[in-house]
């Protein structure tokens, strides 16, 4: 969603391939699936291809479509701008069905610094739509399903997500991102206009990993957002075994800032032997 690659029409008709062939040879299963899943790098992919292809053109014709088939692709600059909105409210990470070359694809284009986290189905060796995917990702992230938010392009991946207790949102397009995210209380106000001040948000900071994520559960069920959980070192702490475990609220259910609640929050944090704290 924050890169898109176009047609395949222009490679394909300049080295007399049918229409379409690129995308059957790249993305045949028996092909992509290992390169997706880390089972073979990148460019083994890619020679693959190559082979393919040229069981109906010369090698170099092959050669020379797919090295020009193998662009980045480019930014979409307004899935871009609703990330860069959405990050002032929670954490943002990717989870992308990639090759081995996903790294050096992102620091190119610019998107490594867009996030907070990248999960690539290479390095977690599942892609999507699996459920087994999205398990893998949330270890990798210590992120709880009930308080993580996922949006695909592609429905049998929001689905993928819903099936392990995540709120998968099919989003084709940008607009549709948008309305999701505004709708769970993720965006600040228009581009360049940020709503959200530090002193609006509360963290609910307690000891154990189960406790936060059963607590943050609760809360995003109620209309708290965005119940987010993750492991913090707090002011003063500089030992990575003595971090807590937080759960970020911004917003109250009737929409008001978090902090308006912060009585309440208070006596709910000490019933789970924990405090609250800003984010100052």
């Amino acid at each position: 969603m924050l890169r898109r690659f176009g047609p395949d029409d222009a490679i394909e008709d300049a080295h007399g391939l049918p229409r379409g062939a690129l995308a059957r040879a790249g993305f045949a299963p028996d092909l992509l699936g290992p390169a997706i899943t880390g089972a073979v790098p990148d460019e083994v992919w890619r020679a693959r291809v190559v082979h393919r292809l040229a069981l109906d053109v010369d090698r170099a014709t092959a050669e020379a479509a797919v090295a020009r088939w193998s662009r980045p692709g480019e930014v979409v600059t307004e899935a871009v701008d609703l990330v860069r909105r959405a990050r002032t409210r929670c954490r943002v990470a990717l989870l992308t069905n990639a090759t081995s070359r996903l790294p050096d694809d992102l620091r190119l284009l610019g998107l490594d610094q867009e996030v907070d986290a990248v999960v690539s189905s290479a390095r977690i060796g599942v892609a999507k739509p699996s459920p087994e995917a999205f398990r893998r990702a949330l270890r990798v992230l210590q992120h709880s399903p009930a308080a993580t938010v996922f949006c695909d392009d592609k429905a049998e991946n929001a689905s993928g997500a819903r099936a392990i207790g995540v709120d998968g949102v099919h989003t084709p397009t940008t607009a549709s991102l948008r309305e999701a995210l505004e709708a769970r209380g993720l965006l600040d106000g228009p581009t360049g206009t940020a709503t959200t001040d530090v002193a609006d948000e509360v963290l609910l900071v307690l000891p154990e990993r189960d406790a936060a994520e059963d607590l943050a559960a609760r809360l995003a069920a109620d209309g708290w957002a965005p119940a987010a959980v993750h492991r913090e070192l707090l002011a003063g702490e500089d030992d990575g075994e003595a971090a807590d475990w937080v759960v970020e609220l911004v917003t109250a259910p009737d929409g008001r800032p978090a902090s308006t609640r912060r009585a309440w929050l208070d006596a709910l944090a000490d019933e789970h032997e924990g405090f609250t704290s800003d984010n100052g």
